[in-house]
């Protein structure tokens, strides 16, 4: 199953320098072998590491006037020069294994070529040094680590979304890495009557516990506040929660009771008024 993996690295410095090469490499250590597609960070550093890795690097991405970039942008080039019908946005902090690649060949074809709308949940780890993928046994020992050490994030994050290349909708100009994008993308595909498959059961990704120094920046809330603008406010926003198939051993299954009656209350106006509230309280107290 090939597929396109594209990405928004952070500035290859300090911790960051290996939490993002040991995500690459991993991406690298896939097969069938994927096409990679990084964008380049603000301080110039991505395409440095790209050329290291032998892969793809576009450097003239369109920004905001602090230099984040846009996600409509990174999405359109995508769709031009990806060799893929099929394409991942993965966060540049978490390590995939071959488990990813079986999944998306499944769902793929379960779909019979209709477009969908895939992600999961991540396991977060403490993880401060460099991997070694060298070895067969690389991936039992991540799994390992999985069972150790690893905690099961909540229905909230989606570190990776994948989807064909004919999905139905246009992506507005949010800026990469604030909150409201990928909440709205789950909402958007459910109002179009897109599948929303979460794949947690059938795929163990790895996220790399860090910081996270850009909510520090002058303009992050600034750029949250615009995220939300363009989503159309907090009610047009969803999670994995919302996610009305998943992906298990058997197939394509409905969510369980209690699961399903959020699913099947996603589109209904009162309900989506309710968690608008919630969610601005909650934007509030923070």
């Amino acid at each position: 199953m090939m597929i396109t993996i594209f990405t928004n690295p952070r500035p290859f410095v300090g911790p960051f320098d290996i939490i993002q090469k040991n995500a690459i490499k991993s991406w690298l250590k896939l097969s069938p072998k994927c096409e990679i597609i990084l964008f380049e960070d603000e301080e110039q550093t991505t395409s440095k590491v790209a050329k290291e890795f032998g892969i793809k690097c576009i450097t003239d991405v369109a920004c905001d006037e602090f230099g984040t970039p846009l996600l409509n942008d990174v999405f359109g080039r995508v769709r031009k020069m990806a060799k893929y019908n099929i394409f991942a946005q993965v966060n540049t902090d978490i390590i995939l294994m071959n488990d990813f690649l079986g999944a998306i060949k499944r769902v793929k074809e379960l779909m019979s070529g209709k477009p969908f709308f895939m992600s999961g949940r991540r396991w977060n780890i403490d993880l401060n040094d460099e991997i070694n993928f060298e070895g067969v046994d690389y991936e039992q020992k991540l799994r390992n680590l999985i069972k150790e050490k690893g905690k099961l994030h909540g229905l909230s994050g989606m570190d990776y979304w994948v989807l064909p290349n004919n999905f139905l909708f246009e992506i507005p100009p949010f800026v990469i890495g604030r909150p409201g994008m990928d909440s709205w993308l789950v909402y958007k595909a459910r109002s179009l009557k897109m599948p929303v498959i979460d794949a947690t059961e059938m795929v163990n990704i790895i996220h790399q516990n860090h910081n996270y120094p850009r909510k520090k920046s002058s303009f992050f809330e600034i750029e949250k506040q615009r995220n939300l603008e363009l989503a159309g406010g907090f009610s047009k926003g969803g999670t994995l929660r919302d996610a009305d198939w998943l992906l298990t051993k058997e197939g394509l299954k409905r969510p369980l009771y209690p699961r399903r009656i959020f699913s099947q209350l996603t589109l209904f106006w009162p309900w989506r008024l309710l968690l608008a509230i919630k969610r601005k309280l909650q934007n509030l107290l923070r």
